[in-house]
């Protein structure tokens, strides 16, 4: 008996829709995460992408527990002396919450090309309306 190898032109790849209404922002990013790695497909292979697509709705009505949202800090550097910036959670989800929930996102994907490749099948929106209507997306609990 021999090992099966999954590749990546010959998977189908089906669209999800995850709600984030009410729900804790970590939850909505690990779901997402596990669904655009693959690893809800019984042929998931580590060493190939075989992940699906995955929308993410609702993203400025994700929920941060404990006292997350007034003291976690979203830091980047610009790349000049002193350019580091930070910005609060508080302030992140009231002015660009899409970019809150991929940076979740973001951070539960491994870092190699695998891990940049299944972030581009993420879509994210703050509202409750996308344009995906066309792949027929499933509904998707967790």
């Amino acid at each position: 008996m021999s090992t099966f190898m999954a590749k990546a032109e010959t998977l189908e790849r089906k669209w999800y829709v995850l709600d984030a209404a009410g729900k804790p922002l970590g939850k909505v990013a690990a779901a997402a995460a596990a669904i655009l790695r693959g690893k809800n497909r019984p042929e998931f292979t580590p060493h190939v992408d075989c992940g699906e697509f995955v929308i993410i709705v609702n993203a400025s009505q994700a929920v941060l527990t404990g006292k997350k949202l007034e003291q976690k800090k979203y830091r980047y550097h610009t790349g000049y002396i002193g350019g580091l910036k930070e910005i609060g959670y508080k302030q992140l989800m009231a002015k660009n919450p899409e970019k809150a929930v991929y940076l979740a996102v973001k951070g539960m994907l491994p870092k190699n090309t695998i891990g940049r490749k299944s972030l581009t099948r993420l879509k994210v929106y703050a509202g409750e309306t996308h344009n995906h209507a066309a792949q027929q997306p499933q509904s998707l609990e967790f």
